[in-house]
């Protein structure tokens, strides 16, 4: 009678064991790539950022892997990717083939975070122009600046106040599209260097051809790396990009 409790045990705590493994099989830790190829300006702060963007993922349950070889944009590689951020990239980082693999993976509902020099990235691909939301136009210096919350209820915002100061290159930007939800403005008066008047954008969220895109203009300095409310603000980013 012993012997039968005890088989009858084994299966119920095997059958638990298996089910448990299928779970985390079925709810796998989602991975992020993050990208920061350059072929134009090379921001000094990539290394802090990218060791900071690994921290995050560590604390925030996603994985990360980086990269500045623009091989991995084929479906086999892409495939293991939640989201994709575009780290400081500047000027043609995709060639041809590597753009529509990175297109049918957004339409496969993935997402995209672009930070900073994102925005100064493939000026002549007009699909990523409607992905990332808005070129790079000028910089003013390293100052300080007040940004204003415009939405406070994004994983981006959501633990900020109404205003934000904090110093970094602040961009200005043409070809704006006008259908991003802007969830940061700068005041243009707080600092020198602005073009854009009262509505001056500076990070903002939309949906776009089946997948989820988000960018800040921050990140410029290796300081941004350090800060904990900018570490906070690209992890609700990458968490948006990965459809939490």
């Amino acid at each position: 009678m012993k012997l039968f409790n005890i088989c009858i045990l084994c299966v119920f705590l095997s059958f638990y064991a298996c089910k448990s493994e299928g779970n985390t099989t079925a709810n796998p830790i989602p991975k992020v790539l993050v990208f920061y190829k350059t072929n134009g300006f090379y921001h000094t702060s990539i290394p802090a950022g990218l060791k900071a963007i690994l921290t995050l993922g560590k604390e925030n349950n996603f994985l990360v892997d980086t990269t500045n070889n623009a091989d991995v944009f084929v479906p086999d590689s892409l495939k293991k990717y939640k989201a994709v951020v575009f780290f400081n990239t500047t000027q043609d980082v995709l060639d041809l083939k590597q753009q529509i693999s990175f297109e049918k993976y957004i339409q496969a509902g993935n997402g995209f975070v672009g930070i900073h020099s994102a925005t100064d990235t493939e000026y002549n691909w007009p699909w990523y122009h409607k992905l990332v939301g808005a070129y790079f136009a000028s910089h003013s210096v390293i100052q300080k600046g007040t940004l204003k919350v415009k939405i406070k209820d994004h994983p981006a915002t959501k633990f900020l106040g109404e205003t934000w100061e904090r110093e970094d290159e602040w961009y200005n930007f043409k070809d704006v599209l006008p259908d991003l939800m802007v969830l940061i403005e700068i005041d243009e008066s707080s600092y020198s260097g602005g073009t854009h008047g009262e509505d001056h954008p500076i990070a903002w969220y939309h949906e776009y051809d089946g997948g989820r895109a988000f960018y800040t203009a921050g990140g410029h300095t290796e300081e941004s790396y350090q800060d904990p409310l900018f570490l906070k603000h690209i992890t609700g980013g990458i968490a948006y990009a990965l459809g939490r």
